[in-house]
């Protein structure tokens, strides 16, 4: 009895394999256009 359980869990999950078809490609999407600009300024100063 405690072999029928996972073995029938097993069966199940397989079973359930492509049960909505075939896998299909996504839809191709535009690129989304986004752009990064601006000014870094990294810098040490001391004084006396």
């Amino acid at each position: 009895m405690t072999r029928l359980i996972p073995a029938l869990m097993i069966i199940a999950l397989l079973a359930a394999c492509g049960v909505e078809g075939p896998p299909t490609r996504p839809e191709q999407r535009p690129a989304a256009g986004a752009s990064l600009s601006g000014n870094v300024e990294i810098g040490v100063t001391g004084g006396s």
